[in-house]
């Protein structure tokens, strides 16, 4: 009964210290008698591009002559183009500001190939700036006009040209997160 209250309590002190540090070196010995430590690392966190930027994003060493492949890890202003099979293909995009309005998204100029391809992960989180609504009626976002409403990622075929941050871990999009624009 003692081991099992020494397990259990070195577990909750390891899990403790996971959720305050973001990682942690547990040796193994403490609750299996032995063996190599266990290192737990919490996933990277990405630099946000400014929201509303005026430029492309570049994409250093990404060869677009070569066939459509995904983008490096991090986070991209852009909106998904095409949905099938598991994969996305998107592409970046800028603001452009208007003459009589406050602006809009555009992408490439026609001709000017600037297209990725990434498969959606499992655990995709697709946080809409309008609700998961059909109509879409719901402002959901925070102060940024980023959208905070999680939904279902069968959305993302359905709401294709919306701008957003599209999130790239290990060649799978993990997260999209839309842009608000009125």
């Amino acid at each position: 009964m003692r081991t099992f209250s020494r397990v259990v309590l070195a577990g909750g002190a390891a899990a403790a210290l996971v959720v305050t540090s973001g990682a942690v070196v547990a040796g193994a010995s403490a609750a299996t008698g032995g063996g190599a430590p266990i290192v737990l690392r919490a996933a990277p966190e990405h630099r946000l591009p400014k929201i509303f930027g005026t430029t492309f994003q570049q994409d250093p060493g990404h060869d677009f002559t070569k066939r459509i492949r995904s983008r490096r890890d991090g986070v991209l202003r852009g909106w998904v183009t095409h949905v099938g099979g598991g994969v996305a293909e998107y592409e970046p995009i800028r603001w452009k500001k208007g003459t009589h309005t406050e602006g809009r998204f555009v992408g490439p100029p026609e001709g000017e190939v600037m297209a990725y391809a990434s498969r959606l992960s499992s655990r995709l989180v697709y946080l809409s700036a309008l609700g998961c609504g059909r109509a879409g009626t719901s402002l959901t976002v925070d102060r940024r006009d980023l959208g905070v409403k999680r939904c279902p990622r069968s959305l993302v075929a359905k709401r294709l040209q919306r701008p957003a941050m599209i999130t790239v871990r290990k060649g799978a999009i993990v997260r999209i997160q839309e842009i608000y624009t009125p």
